[in-house]
């Protein structure tokens, strides 16, 4: 039952970062173990979207798949994310970006799951608590590349 919950402050807005991480599709290309994500199904309701999406991880030798929805709340900064199916007993995810200073944020990344073999569990994790605990670094890095590092206030 690991559970990984963790704050950065970051120099960017608590919007910035939200659409960051809202932005599904783009975590192949930056996120630790994430080999692939697929968005099944998107519905919008109001101020909310509401997600399925595949996730494929991986290491070495082993590919997981397991499905999520994804409850994007704009107007609050938090994301929600359940788990359906897949390798686990339970995932619950959980994203608040709270506003910190002058265009800064907060970004709470909270996350509790279990595996449901006892052997996947051993063979993955130790990675997955690897790549959870560079979930937040990853995104904080990412927005850098895509809206600058801010110039030091003099």
């Amino acid at each position: 039952m690991p559970k990984f919950e963790t704050v950065r402050t970051v120099k960017h807005s608590p919007d910035q970062m939200f659409d960051l991480v809202a932005d599904v599709e783009k975590y192949p290309e930056f996120l630790p173990l994430c080999e692939r994500l697929e968005v099944r199904s998107r519905q919008e309701r109001d101020d909310k979207s509401l997600l399925i999406a595949d996730m494929t991880v991986a290491y070495k030798m082993i590919r997981e798949t397991f499905a999520s929805q994804v409850l994007l709340r704009p107007t609050d900064n938090e994301i929600d994310v359940k788990y359906l199916e897949g390798p686990f007993r339970y995932l619950d995810n959980r994203w608040t970006f709270e506003p910190n200073g002058a265009n800064g944020a907060n970004v709470r990344f909270f996350i509790d799951y279990e595996f449901k073999s006892r052997m996947l569990g051993m063979l993955m994790g130790s990675m997955f608590d690897f790549a959870f605990r560079r979930f937040a670094q990853a995104f904080e890095e990412r927005a850098d590349r895509i809206y600058g590092v801010p110039a030091p206030v003099a």
